[in-house]
């Protein structure tokens, strides 16, 4: 009796293990898309192929664009559909419904940014049908695979307890726009700086903002002639959890172009490598397009809507980089003490508009917020815990623009001009533009909306109740910057300062210091003439120019203490002089630089502003390395003296060398005490994460998250692996892809992207490319539909019901 029990009870127990390996697989797979073979589609015209090579990257072979654009719908919906879905309810403001009560606030924030209000707009005043058409046949496509996966969805559907929604073209719309506020870059450093200036005072605010006289190395050194009528805290919260789930995106990039006289195949040379943050899945969709009455594109699309932002077509290649533009200005408003929702403008009380959003809580019941807005935009202050002071932010991003029908432009421009035509919509979304085409022309063309103020430089915080520091425009596109086959035969930006200090109008303070793009054009001038495989040397270099700023100087310090150093220190001081600048990951010199940097930063400005404010400071990426060239380029900067030490005022040698020790103490708690056997890539590290794979069980059972994997590079390096100081030194900005467009047979390009084509982590085109990215290799990226064809590993038919 007892055994008969007993093997019941066991029988029991294996079925439900079993039932769960089923349950738990089945979840895991049930989303996979057919590969092979055929499947009928209602909402198309002819037949189209889908053709998939070994990594899974797709390309749709359609005979007309209308068809094209329905399979780009259903096919990207069948690999990332919960992504779209993610980056949709970020544009709305409708994570908490998800995710719970903790992006509550995060949800207000995104909702005070009103991105459908202008994407509705957009729409409205579209007058480009080809791009209308585009969208409709998208979202058709997209909305026939949920209805068709029905309850086959991935498994964050399940997870999470939801269901996907009907697509609507305003939500591609909205996708832009979101990309123009990610790439914003007042918000998050003009605010931080605001509460510094309120604690420490006027002397310690200038001395952390960048000296732009000083930066010499300028994107367009070359300028073609343009006609310039003048020519004569909560934030950080917000932004960590929308870099969390994977919606944080823009960082910095480089692009660059060789022109024939400086190729060894006698035509242009092209690469882009757009540095984002990592998320798994990845933010660009690797797709290849082509359409028999005419279209025919690859390159990089935004889950979510249809056009190829970056890539080339039969004609011309084009890649961005970020302008770093100020297109945000913050003012202080007075309201009424006894009408609160009134402010002070021009000597009259106006009221406030208040947007009232219902926000749906995940687990809890929703919950009603006001969002009040001046004319200037809305109060910001209440999201960025400024105190009792009334804050508005004036943002581009509110004003009207069309990047979208840009990109849709750009995917069919075959020349110079059309190019130009094209790049004029982009205001609200700021980029440097790199083209090549192959008649052989390179250039360079600044796209940006840059604010004509009527006062002031958008730096500080300033009156709202006066028009004194109103905006009265943007700068014209015919008067932006732009390099046309410039002399030196190459053109190149890495988000450094655009023009020179003759250039009637204000750009910005924010750009990335200049150690990537010298970096860069040194390679671009090691060599006559250039070549595919010294394009891959340079977007995979991991050599430091900000060695040659800091390291001298560093080293001259430090020899007048080495009869002081103990053991470890002496031979750390012995690594880091011999160091030549390399950041691979076997390097020891670059984790003592690192380490030396990082604990440099932290003792010049920690004790000032205190543990609360300076992690704030430290987690944007750009600010800490402004301030530390001013202040060692200033013996009595007041940011150098400890004033903890009341007895003393230290010198930046006294810094200098106890941030030596502090490294070396880090370092050994890190690696060990035998700097010998340090090395870079030992804490130096990347792992790509799922918006979920912070839960151990969930990313054990669906393999969520890759790494950590090994990391070369750091921000000052042309190929940047880009940590936080508030949290070194986990990667979270670098190359979103790596693209390299020989304009002598476009077969010959080879692109990368460090995730897969797939966001279905049971895929086997689910970070797929990370290894080979990773190790610095390649795809090959055919374009003519023969080679597409032969290299082939799979073939999907999708058919007409009809």
């Amino acid at each position: 009796m007892r055994k008969k029990v007993l093997s019941g009870f066991l029988l029991l127990v294996l079925a439900l293990i079993l039932g769960g390996w089923f349950f738990l697989h089945n979840l895991q797979t049930r989303a996979l898309p057919k590969l092979d073979g055929e499947m009928m589609l209602g909402g198309l015209n002819d037949a189209v192929q889908v053709y998939r090579d070994e990594y899974g990257v797709p390309a749709i072979e359609a005979q007309n664009e209308s068809d094209l654009y329905y399979a780009t719908g259903y096919l990207m919906a069948q690999d990332r559909l919960w992504q779209m879905d993610l980056l949709r309810r970020v544009t709305l403001g409708r994570l908490s419904e998800i995710f719970g009560e903790d992006l509550v606030q995060t949800d207000l924030l995104l909702r005070a940014l009103q991105m459908s209000k202008k994407s509705e707009k957009i729409l409205a005043e579209c007058s480009e049908h080809g791009v209308l058409d585009a969208l409709n046949a998208f979202t058709a496509g997209v909305n026939d695979c949920i209805t068709d996966l029905g309850k086959k969805l991935p498994p964050e559907f399940a997870i999470l307890g939801y269901k996907p929604e009907p697509w609507k073209v305003v939500y591609s719309v909205n996708l832009i726009g979101y990309m123009a506020w990610d790439l914003t870059m007042p918000y998050s450093s003009e605010t931080i700086l605001h509460k510094i200036r309120h604690k420490l005072g006027d002397e310690y605010f200038q001395s952390l903002i960048p000296d732009l006289a000083a930066e010499k190395t300028i994107v367009h050194p070359e300028l073609s002639k343009i006609a310039v009528g003048a020519w004569s805290d909560l934030l950080l919260e917000h932004s960590d959890i929308l870099e969390k789930i994977g919606a944080q995106v823009f960082s910095g990039s480089n692009n660059w172009a060789a022109g024939p006289e400086k190729t060894q195949s006698g035509k242009p040379l092209f690469s882009n490598d757009m540095h984002l943050g990592f998320s798994s899945p990845g933010i660009w969709y690797p797709l290849h397009q082509y359409s028999a009455d005419g279209l025919h594109v690859t390159g990089l699309v935004l889950p979510g809507q249809p056009f190829v932002i970056a890539g080339h077509n039969e004609r011309i290649a084009w890649g961005m980089t970020n302008v770093m533009v100020d297109d945000m200005d913050f003012y202080l408003e007075k309201t009424d003490p006894a009408r609160p929702d009134h402010y002070l403008y021009m000597d009259q009380w106006l009221p406030m508009e208040i947007q009232t959003e219902t926000i749906a809580i995940k687990g809890g019941e929703s919950v009603i917020k006001k969002i009040r807005r001046t004319h200037h935009g809305p109060v910001i202050s209440e999201f960025k815990k400024m105190g009792d002071e009334l804050i508005t932010m004036r943002w581009l991003g509110f004003d009207m623009s069309n990047e979208l029908r840009s990109v849709y432009l750009l995917n069919r421009a075959q020349n110079w001009d059309d190019f130009r035509q094209a790049a004029r919509f982009f205001i609200a979304v700021s980029q440097n533009i790199a083209y090549a085409d192959i008649e052989g022309n390179i250039a360079l063309q600044t796209c940006a909306g840059v604010p004509l103020r009527n006062k002031g430089d958008g730096l500080n915080i300033v009156p709202g109740w006066t028009d004194e520091y109103e905006w009265k425009g943007v700068v014209p596109f015919e008067e932006l910057p732009y390099t046309f086959n410039p002399p030196s035969h190459t053109v190149s930006s890495a988000n450094n300062k655009t023009v020179g200090d003759d250039y009637p109008y204000h750009i910005s303070y924010w750009y990335a210091s200049n150690y990537r793009i010298d970096r860069i054009r040194q390679m671009l001038n090691e060599k006559e003439t250039l070549n595919s495989g010294d394009f891959m040397a340079m977007l995979t270099d991991f050599n430091s120019m900000m060695k040659s700023e800091y390291l001298p100087g560093i080293l001259l310090i430090l020899h007048e203490q080495v009869g002081q150093f103990n053991k470890t220190e002496a031979k750390a001081f012995e690594i880091l002089k011999n160091w030549d600048g390399s950041c691979t990951i076997d390097n020891g010199g670059a984790a003592i630089f690192e380490q030396l940097y990082v604990s440099l930063v932290e003792n010049l400005l920690k004790d000032e502003m205190g543990d609360s404010l300076y992690m704030e400071y430290a987690s944007s990426s750009y600010l800490a390395r402004w301030a530390l060239r001013n202040i060692w380029n200033d013996n009595e900067n007041p940011w150098i003296d400890n004033v903890h030490s009341t007895d003393h005022t230290e010198s930046l040698d006294e810094i200098v060398a106890k941030s030596f020790q502090d490294a070396v103490e880090k370092l050994s708690q890190l690696m060990g005490s035998k700097p010998e056997t340090w090395a870079w890539g030992k804490i130096h590290t990347l792992t790509l994460k799922h918006p979920m794979g912070d839960v151990p069980i969930l990313d054990k059972f669906f393999g969520l998250n890759r790494g950590p994997f090994a990391a070369p590079g750091s921000f000052h390096t042309a190929s940047p692996f880009v940590y936080k100081l508030s949290q070194p030194y986990d990667v979270v900005h670098g190359p979103s892809h790596r693209h390299i467009y020989d304009l002598s047979d476009w077969d010959k390009s080879y692109v990368v992207i460090p995730t897969g084509a797939s966001g279905i982590p049971a895929s086997p085109f689910y970070l797929n490319q990370a290894e080979i990215y990773m190790n610095g290799q390649y795809r090959q990226d055919f374009f003519s539909m023969e080679k597409v064809r032969a290299a082939a590993e799979y073939q999907l038919s999708f058919l007409p019901k009809n």
